[in-house]
This record gives C-alpha cells, structure tokens and sequence, in this order.
C-alpha cells in the first residue's frame, strides 16, 4: 500500500472514506469535515501485479481496505458506482473490486453511498466530463494540500468523499429560520 498521512480525526464532524475500486489499483481517501472545511487525512492506493491471480488481489483489497477502516473508524464509505463500458471482462473485474469494498465496509458496520463518474466530477469540478487531472486539481485546492503528492486513483478516491460529503449537506435539512440554524450550528455564526 502506498499513502500519504495527514493530522487525525480528533473533533471531526465527519469522516468518510472515499474508494477508486480497481483490480490492479484502488485509490482511497479519507477526509473529515470540521465546520464548513474538509480535511485531508490519508490518501494512497492499493496496487496489485498484474500476473497475481484474481483471488489473491481482491484478499489485498479487501485486507487494505480493512486496515483503512479500522484505522480512521470513518462514519461512512463512499464507492464510485458501476461503470459500464463496452469491455464485459473489464466490467466483471471492476465488480470484483466493488464487492470486496463493499464487503469490507459492511463488515465492519459502516454505512456505505455510490455515486456515478459523471456525479462525482460534476460535483468536484462542475463538470460531469472533466478529465482526471481536472479532478485531482480540484481536490487539492478544495483539501488545500496542493503540495500533497497524489496519484490519479487517490485523488479519484478523494473527489468521490467530497461528492459524499457535499450531497450529504445538501440533503440536510434546512432550518426554518435563523434563531433554529444558530441553535443546530453554534459553531458557524461569529459572536
């Protein structure tokens, strides 16, 4: 596994892990929001050769993901969707690799969300067609860790937490007026 490390998860208001699945390599990345601010915390990627057969490269998966998870103990796993190509044994792969993401997530009781390419990059970028470097620019200007090295499939992993969390606080609900906000968020409104 190969990762970059950041300050921990203390007085975090939530954290998720976001998963890139792929056979031969699963970006991840875990951030944690604090008031209105994401946070990088790790971010790395899973790499398995491309002679090891299939079993023992979803056992890496499986077992990276494991570590991540018990690791930063995040409130929610965000995975990238089915991607339908026109490559059926590329598409079986790409569902090995959801799975055993899945799988670790739901053994160890955490909630898991999926988004689409087009959802996540629109979300990210503003645009649903935006190319992976577009993507990974935007990570790290809105993580603020432009001196961060990052691989394509990390920064992937990332854009897909960041689509969670921002779909999760556009579904929250709206306070009826701005004594019931200040009562909910003490911590956004300045004395």
């Amino acid at each position: 596994m190969r990762k970059t490390s950041q300050p921990s998860t203390a007085d975090a208001d939530g954290v998720v892990l976001g998963i890139d699945p792929g056979t031969l390599v699963t970006g991840y990345g875990v951030i944690a929001r604090r008031g209105n601010r994401m946070h990088l915390l790790e971010c790395g990627t899973i790499v398995n050769a491309s002679a090891e057969p299939m079993p023992g490269r979803l056992e890496r998966i499986h077992n990276g993901l494991s570590t991540v998870i018990r690791k930063h103990r995040p409130d929610e796993v965000a995975i990238e969707s089915a991607f339908y190509g026109k490559n059926a044994q590329s598409a079986l792969k790409l569902g090995h690799a959801r799975g055993v993401s899945l799988l670790a997530a739901v053994q160890q009781g955490v909630p898991t969300a999926e988004y689409s390419p087009r959802e996540i990059k629109k979300s990210v970028v503003g645009r649903g067609n935006a190319s992976k470097e577009q993507v990974r620019f935007m990570v790290k200007a809105i993580l603020q860790a432009e001196n961060t090295t990052m691989v394509l499939d990390s920064s992937d992993a990332l854009a897909i937490a960041i689509c969670h969390l921002q779909r999760r606080n556009a579904r929250a609900p709206r306070a009826k007026d701005w004594k019931s906000f200040v009562a909910a968020h003490p911590e956004r409104v300045r004395s």
